[in-house]
């Protein structure tokens, strides 16, 4: 039962701080979102710091089961890649939502020191996943084989964050940041060749 509390005081964070940014995450105005007292969360999460931390795990958490879809409907490593990448830019309440409140958490770690480390944990796993389909895809012959494969992951999630802010700000279309998308990942490992699928 607790977990299922936890779970919805989470959603109800990831909501605030999509809507009213992390300046906006009272516990007061949590507390109304979830529907629960304010007890029920300082018992849960300990401080604010603690709910923030286990805010940015639930994010993570909540991507990787949208982002899995990529595996099991990708036909090679690159194209699981690509996915993973593409489907983190949806216009579905789930992904916005995440996208805005995981903006939010990184824009607010520059003057928050408390959030640096678990953003850079999450930043770190992110890059070394797609890094190790990188490698597949390089083994496969799917890929530049000269290419370093985290740094090749590093700059493809970092214009997946950049270019997501773009979207959520207005600054530019989904289509337009799924087309930047697509063409860094051709950028970075190199065209198809013919008869590879």
């Amino acid at each position: 039962m607790s977990s299922d509390r936890q779970r919805l005081i989470l959603e109800a964070a990831v909501r605030v701080i999509a809507h009213s940014g992390v300046r906006g995450l009272r516990v007061e105005k949590l507390s109304a979102e979830a529907g629960v007292s304010t007890a029920l969360i300082y018992y849960h999460f300990g401080d604010r710091a603690g709910l923030m931390r286990r805010t940015l795990d639930f994010i993570n958490e909540r991507a990787g089961r949208y982002t899995n879809e990529a595996l099991e409907i990708g036909k090679d490593p690159r194209e699981q890649l690509e996915l993973l990448l593409l489907l983190e830019l949806q216009d579905t309440p789930a992904v916005r939502e995440n996208s805005a409140a995981w903006g939010e958490l990184r824009a607010s770690a520059v003057f928050n020191p408390d959030l640096r480390e678990p953003l850079s944990t999450s930043t770190r796993e992110w890059a070394e996943e797609l890094a190790d389909m990188i490698r597949k895809a390089q083994a496969a012959g799917l890929a530049d084989a000269d290419a370093d494969p985290l740094d090749v992951a590093e700059r493809l999630t970092a214009l997946v964050e950049g270019v997501s802010e773009r979207w959520l700000s207005g600054s530019t279309s989904l289509e337009r940041a799924r087309e930047l998308v697509e063409g860094a990942v051709i950028a970075e490992l190199g065209k198809r060749s013919p008869g590879k699928s």
